[in-house]
């Protein structure tokens, strides 16, 4: 009996230090799942087009004609894809405006939706 429950002790700790390394490393590699985490280059050029599709939505959804300028911060959440948290420079007539936008992208399927848009 003993020596059962040392080997099962043994055994859940193993499996409890396993886990807590993959924590640790994927946290270090990127947040854990569901987090948000600073995008480190807002002009990267994946990052750009997703700001531009943010835009063209909106446009379309909302019937406006914003133009995009440029975007000011973003970040990142790994969920079943990527969510983009993007505060984005957009000219309505002749004033540029800040909004904050919110895309969901899974490339592998070649998906992307806006979740939402908003002026700030």
């Amino acid at each position: 009996m003993t020596i059962k429950l040392t080997s099962i002790f043994s055994m859940t700790l193993s499996i409890f230090l396993i886990l807590s390394i993959f924590f640790h490393i994927s946290t270090a590699l990127g947040g854990a799942t569901g987090g948000w985490t600073p995008l480190n280059d807002v002009n990267a050029p994946d990052v750009v087009m997703i700001g531009q599709f943010a835009v063209n939505e909106h446009n379309k959804e909302a019937g406006t004609k914003l133009e995009f300028q440029n975007i000011v911060k973003g970040e990142t959440q790994v969920v079943a894809g990527t969510n983009y948290r993007l505060v984005i420079n957009a000219k309505d007539g002749g004033y540029v405006r800040k909004y904050l936008a919110v895309v969901w992208d899974k490339p592998w399927e070649k998906f992307k939706k806006l979740t939402s848009f908003k002026e700030m």
